[in-house]
């Protein structure tokens, strides 16, 4: 996750260089269940509204968090499916709350409603992400349910008037890249406090739909907008918080961005980038499915680490016998391609691992979402690589 608003930051107001923070144990991302009301083009889980077989119970999703608390995991963010879905959602919250955990929910937004935003707020969520995937038409059309974008925003909105943080998910495709210059006056209009900017990644639906996936030109385009919204809100003062997800890419993309715009500040962005690492898949952030199966981040549900039932979150995490797990935890990644030869690893450490994977069958191929020109990862010419 690149926090853009955090390095537009150190554009206008920069902050010495420390000693890098190393998390004590990884964000895990837990899909407590599958079941959704939503049947979205592009989900990760191929979820829909019918009751999964074999998912963790409530006890067994105690024990987990006994031991993440156990590693210092700092961050839980609890998703599906559809987390509201599950019936003991409050229970399990209110208990990862007390152990100390920061507990974030992933949600469609379709299902706060009235009747559970009291239950809602109670929990004191530090966050409540909901996904909005354009406006009206296009978010309808992707989540496949009329009325979704309107049973969503509603939602958001009744976050905002019980004093919950709440934020807006986008994932960008060439279907719905027409409404982003709606999305961002979207924020505007309804003061939505984080602007979440998910590239396509290839797991579940997303796989079978890449071919919706944005064209690089209009990617650059997107970018460059979000950008320029991102320093209007900053040089207003709203500290508006707006991060992107799943291409790496984008950091690389922002100091080129920077080189127009702030040249004098390249450097300084740059050593912070540099201490920020990049793509953190196998080493700060994990997943847990909805069966106890672990992966190295969300998108990996085809490719399982382990299960809670046989060994503990702690165990797997740590087992780099894996030679995914022994490849993401490395530095530098053993990386081929233009990936391998790019002279920005410090800053993207390889960018998104499952597309390559996906469309190569290698862990460590090339990304083929980066949307660089050779010029600007530092090739001017590339090498063959042996047969």
């Amino acid at each position: 996750m690149f926090r853009l608003s955090q390095y537009m930051r150190e554009v206008l107001h920069p902050t010495p260089l420390t000693p890098a923070r190393k998390p004590a144990g990884p964000v895990v991302i837990w899909n407590l269940i599958r079941r959704c009301n939503l049947t979205c083009k592009h989900c990760y889980t191929t979820s829909a509204d019918i009751d999964f077989p074999g998912e963790l119970s409530t006890a067994e999703i105690y024990t987990v968090l006994d031991d993440l608390k156990a590693f210092k995991v700092p961050v839980l963010i609890f998703s599906g499916g559809e987390p509201l879905l599950h019936p003991d959602i409050f229970t399990i919250s209110q208990r990862a709350k007390d152990m100390g955990f920061y507990v974030a929910l992933s949600s469609n937004g379709t299902l706060i409603t009235p009747d559970n935003i009291a239950q809602i707020a109670a929990i004191n969520y530090q966050y409540i992400g909901v996904s909005l995937d354009g406006m009206q038409a296009a978010h309808d059309k992707f989540r496949q349910k009329s009325g979704s974008f309107d049973a969503a925003l509603a939602g958001i909105r009744l976050c905002r008037e019980h004093g919950i943080k709440a934020g807006v998910r986008y994932t960008l495709t060439q279907d719905n890249a027409a409404d982003f210059p709606a999305m961002l006056e979207l924020m505007d209009a309804e003061d939505i406090d984080k602007f979440y900017l998910s590239h396509l990644n290839y797991g579940g639906r997303g796989y079978k739909n890449r071919k919706d996936d944005a064209a690089f030109v209009l990617t650059r385009q997107v970018m460059d907008a979000l950008f320029e919204q991102a320093l209007r809100w900053e040089q207003q003062g709203l500290q508006r918080e707006v991060v992107t997800g799943n291409n790496d890419a984008d950091a690389v993309y922002f100091l080129h961005w920077l080189q127009r715009r702030f040249p004098e500040r390249v450097a300084h962005v740059q050593a912070k980038l540099r201490q920020w690492g990049g793509n953190a898949s196998g080493v700060n952030v994990a997943n847990i499915d909805n069966l106890g199966y672990v992966h190295p981040d969300t998108f990996w549900w085809h490719y399982s680490l382990g299960n809670v039932r046989q060994r503990p979150f702690s165990a797997i995490w740590q087992d780099v016998s894996d030679p995914l797990m022994a490849g993401l935890k490395a530095t530098p990644r053993p990386l081929l391609g233009r990936c391998g030869a790019c002279a920005h690893q410090a800053i993207c450490n390889g960018n998104t691992r499952v597309r390559a994977q996906q469309l190569t069958g290698s862990f460590w191929q090339e990304d083929p979402g980066c949307y660089l020109t050779d010029a600007e990862i530092g090739l001017h010419e590339l090498i063959e690589e042996p047969a």
